[in-house]
């Protein structure tokens, strides 16, 4: 049967891009991240380049790259004649760190309720629904895991590098003290606070997105208090 010459042909897909390949030296900052955002890297302990390597499964070069990036931020400290120690958490300055991390935390939410994909809208909500349904069981693992993710979407979202850049160490800060004291937390109270700032972001209102960030800050604010105030 010959063609219908009226018949329209299918333009051809173009093939999607495959994602960027990560620098070595991000995917060991992000691996020594969460060693010390969950305490296996304790506060005062020596960093060992070595050793970190091994654990990493990555080289000496990019292990070095990222604890230089973590000694500019005020995560790993350089101490003469005792080289590269984890930074200790000062119970007295967190405040000051949530509070900085608070306008940072609301400027990404306003930027992500406006900017976001439709794509990047649904994760952010999975990622939060993903937190619940993980403190739901107490596991904490996975509770940390997504939210690890869900900062990360959200971060993609709001196409703002210079407040992602500044937010980074605040929430390692975060993270570690959390970690460090969350036998006094509420892993569920948490999650809701996570998942409200996801459906801000969500809905595209970028006032409910920066209410939900405010949501979250009161929470890790009441949390320090209460140890601080112990």
């Amino acid at each position: 049967m010959r063609p219908n010459p009226t018949k329209t042909m299918a333009a051809p897909k173009t093939p999607l891009r495959p994602p960027p390949k990560r620098r070595a030296a991000d995917v060991a900052y992000d691996a020594i991240e969460t060693l010390l955002s969950t305490m296996q890297l304790e506060p005062g302990s020596q960093i060992v380049e070595a050793d970190l390597a091994e654990r990493t499964a990555l080289g000496r070069t990019p292990v070095r790259e990222a604890l230089m990036r973590m000694v500019s931020i005020g995560l790993i400290v350089q101490q003469p004649r005792r080289g590269l120690l984890v930074s200790a958490i000062d119970l007295a300055d967190h405040l000051d760190v949530i509070q900085t991390r608070r306008v940072l935390e609301r400027l990404i939410a306003a930027c992500s309720a406006r900017r976001a994909t439709a794509l990047q809208r649904r994760d952010i909500v999975r990622c939060a629904e993903e937190m619940v349904e993980a403190a739901g069981r107490g596991d904490l693992t996975d509770y940390m895991r997504a939210d690890h993710a869900l900062d990360l979407v959200n971060h993609q979202a709001s196409h703002n590098d210079s407040a992602v850049k500044a937010v980074i160490p605040p929430i390692v800060q975060c993270r570690r003290f959390w970690y460090a004291y969350q036998h006094e937390g509420e892993i569920v109270e948490g999650a809701n606070a996570h998942l409200e700032l996801a459906q801000g972001i969500a809905t595209g209102d970028e006032a409910a997105a920066v209410a939900g960030a405010d949501r979250l800050m009161d929470y890790l604010e009441l949390f320090a208090r209460k140890i601080i105030d112990k």
